[in-house]
């Protein structure tokens, strides 16, 4: 059957999720439209299709015992020089992130598997580019923050065309089936507006 490559991650909630889309993409990072706004829980994970069925039951699991929690982001950091990346910070809802996804890649589950880096929740809003976008990315967002309910996570493909798209959703507390994506949808907005966020962009 070959195999595919999946992520699992948060949802930044729209409108959020899609202004901060777009700002990455204006700082010039061509990444940006195919990869969702998202705090990532398992990073791009290549595995044989054959064990999507038990990847599913398991995030199915995990998202049936959990709870919903609190997440707030709030200014910028970065991970350069070790790694070109600016991201906007979590400030509130790391624990549960940090938590939620050490139990996805629990060693005895089907997503057990090692990190490049120690875990640090974050969202990613430009990746690669050059220092001087890097560091407009850095200043543009420094005063930015959100907040919202975070009260589930998605399990994601990419496809041939580097494009992430959601293949199920996972509500916490939702029994052991999940939620299918919507068809051609990249973003949850069905639960995007059961999460009612708030922002403020200063």
């Amino acid at each position: 059957m070959g195999t595919v490559t999946l992520g699992v991650s948060i949802a930044v909630p729209e409108p959020y999720g899609r202004q901060l889309q777009q700002l990455r993409a204006g700082f010039g990072d061509a990444a940006a439209h195919g990869i969702p706004t998202h705090v990532t829980l398992v990073p791009p994970t290549e595995v044989e299709a054959d064990r999507l069925p038990a990847i599913r039951a398991h995030l199915a699991e995990v998202a049936a015992a959990f709870r919903a929690f609190g997440m707030r982001l709030a200014g910028t950091g970065t991970f350069r020089p070790l790694s070109p990346v600016v991201f906007v910070q979590v400030v509130e809802g790391g624990a549960g992130c940090t938590r939620l996804q050490s139990e996805i890649r629990d060693p005895a589950g089907p997503l057990d598997r090692e990190l490049a880096f120690p875990y640090h929740p974050h969202v990613t809003v430009a990746h690669g580019i050059s220092e001087e976008a890097m560091d407009l990315a850095f200043s543009t967002l420094a005063d930015y923050a959100a907040e919202w309910v975070c009260d589930g996570f998605a399990l994601y493909e990419q496809g041939s065309d580097g494009v992430w798209r959601k293949l199920r959703e996972y509500p916490f507390g939702a029994g052991t089936t999940g939620v299918p994506a919507q068809p051609g949808s990249l973003t949850d907005a069905a639960a995007e507006a059961a999460v009612r966020p708030s922002v403020r962009h200063s």
